[in-house]
């Protein structure tokens, strides 16, 4: 799964590198970036491509106004088009989640119900960011008061080498190349969209362990990505 990442690149640099127009309010810049949250997806409209915000933890259409409903923050790629929550969205509500990295904690694998964990930071080697793959839906009436009137969610798929010996799963990270047809509201072929959301090249995947600061989502800061020794198992 993918429960926490970083957003610390300033919003205007972000559109840039999608082509897309920035919002016209920022968010904070959040090196912990949590469920619930506001956090930043590139949308298609009529052919240009806009930066907006939404809330992460996604809302189906279908959900009644006051109704509690399960938080949905992932969504299996495997399984999208037989799900009544993600199917319609899949269809015409699709977009892109930026992100400096993410994190991801390893059970001990010597004893796995040993209680700690060792959370990792998992980034693109040279710096860049990336494009998660992610669905979107409006909120409506389900929406609290105060939040974003549309919501998304991260999809997941199987790991790439680096990312098995951590974990099994991992964000569907989209290079730019498949950019235009995952964001195309006029694609509708499920089965080819499907094909884009494999599992990174794992020349775009460095990991290294980090403090376990990032566990309270109250910390924030540079120094949650800085490299720790990893814990002796």
């Amino acid at each position: 799964m993918c429960g926490r990442y970083v957003s610390a690149t300033p919003p205007e640099q972000i559109a840039a590198s999608f082509l897309a127009t920035a919002p016209v309010a920022p968010l904070p810049l959040s090196y912990n970036v949590a469920p619930t949250q506001d956090v930043y997806a590139v949308v298609s409209e009529d052919g240009a491509l806009r930066m907006e915000v939404f809330r992460w933890g996604f809302t189906p259409r279908w959900a009644k106004a006051g109704k509690a409903t399960p938080l949905l923050i992932n969504a299996r790629a495997e399984t999208l088009a037989e799900k009544p929550s993600f199917r319609a969205s899949l269809g015409s509500r699709r977009c892109l989640i930026p992100a400096d990295g993410f994190y991801e904690w390893r059970t001990n694998p010597v004893d796995p119900k040993r209680g700690r964990k060792q959370p990792f930071f998992i980034h693109h080697p040279a710096g860049d960011s990336y494009a998660f793959a992610g669905l979107w839906e409006l909120q409506g009436s389900a929406g609290a008061e105060g939040t974003p009137p549309q919501s998304c969610v991260i999809i997941t798929t199987t790991p790439n080498a680096p990312m098995g010996r951590i974990h099994a799963r991992m964000p569907a990270i989209l290079p730019p190349s498949a950019w235009d047809e995952w964001l195309n509201r006029e694609h509708t072929d499920l089965e080819v969209l499907g094909d884009l959301l494999v599992p990174a090249a794992a020349e775009v995947i460095a990991i290294h362990a980090v403090s376990p600061e990032v566990n309270n989502t109250r910390h924030d800061g540079p120094s949650l990505i800085a490299p720790v020794a990893e814990e002796v198992q």
